[in-house]
């Protein structure tokens, strides 16, 4: 079982790729810790970052949210800030 995880601007910058596949069932505050450490460094992108779990916005940061479990299928999405110039 396993969900797509997408990556956009510093967020694909920083994993080297735009895409990947993950192991489901995952928490989010689970997939946060798993995140930091396949790709070290990555937390401040993280935490700058909008999450969201199948088109919905997540806030990693509020318990509640942080419980929302992943799950066979789902798309998960990280989406940095981005300017516009």
């Amino acid at each position: 079982m396993s969900f797509k995880m997408l990556y956009f601007a510093a967020a694909a910058d920083h994993t080297g790729r735009a895409e990947e596949l993950l192991t489901a069932p995952c928490r989010v505050a689970d997939l946060l810790d798993t995140l930091e450490k396949k790709y070290p460094g990555f937390a401040p992108v993280l935490a700058a970052s909008l999450l969201t779990v199948n088109f919905e916005y997540v806030d990693p940061h509020d318990p509640h949210e942080a419980e929302t479990v992943i799950g066979d299928g789902d798309e998960v999405a990280v989406i940095p800030p981005v300017s516009a110039g």
